[in-house]
């Protein structure tokens, strides 16, 4: 009596943890890539999700936008001008199953392949380029990074460059640049003004008898 009794009790302990490791729970945000014996089977979610214990292996997957620092990069522009530049990139999760089956870690590879991306792009970039067409750059990097992460699964939707930091001596030089710019403007303003000045004068001396 007291040996069945026993065994019923464990009989039941063993059909509560079988069922509850065989139920999960997926938000809206999240999917599970279910596995079959090792084989991909199908992506399930949201909501109340039936596993069979051994038998199937699940793996949850967020789809919210994920937001990640590149961290600071050294770019060789086209015109061989050595910067240091950094930026922010969104992405998100559209495929689960290539997120899981294609890639080994989404998220370590997404950020490996933007910092080389950054550096790719820019490098085909004149400083200028870097410091006048952000925009544009922005659009290329994502485009770029987009377009090689596709077949993981991954939607990159936006890259914001955050700074491109210039060594002390290349900030002088833009600066000696800039005062000689400045300079070469005033030259030609005053030099506009000494002919309107000419001309005034001769246009006078023609009005007199």
């Amino acid at each position: 009596m007291g040996y069945t009794f026993g065994f019923g009790s464990v009989l039941i302990v063993f059909v509560v943890i079988l069922v509850a490791s065989s139920i999960r729970i997926f938000r809206e945000y999240e999917r599970g890539v279910v596995f079959m014996l090792g084989r991909f089977w199908k992506v399930k979610g949201p909501g109340l999700v039936l596993i069979i214990p051994i038998v199937q292996q699940v793996v949850r997957i967020d789809l919210r936008t994920v937001v990640f620092d590149v961290p600071a990069q050294d770019v060789i522009t086209r015109d061989n001008v050595s910067v240091k530049v950094n930026a922010v990139v969104y992405f998100r999760v559209v495929d689960p199953e290539k997120a899981v089956i294609q890639v080994a870690r989404f998220f370590e590879a997404t950020s490996q392949l933007a910092q080389t991306t950054l550096r790719a792009v820019l490098g085909k970039h004149e400083l200028d380029a870097l410091l006048a067409e952000r925009e544009q750059l922005n659009a290329d990097i994502q485009k770029t990074l987009d377009a090689q992460t596709d077949a993981w699964g991954i939607k990159v939707s936006t890259v914001e460059i955050k700074h491109v930091d210039l060594n002390e001596t290349m900030i002088r030089a833009i600066a000696r640049q800039a005062e000689a710019e400045r300079e070469r403007r005033a030259k030609v303003i005053h030099a506009e003004g000494e002919l309107q000045a000419s001309e005034k004068l001769l246009q006078a001396a023609q009005r007199l008898p």
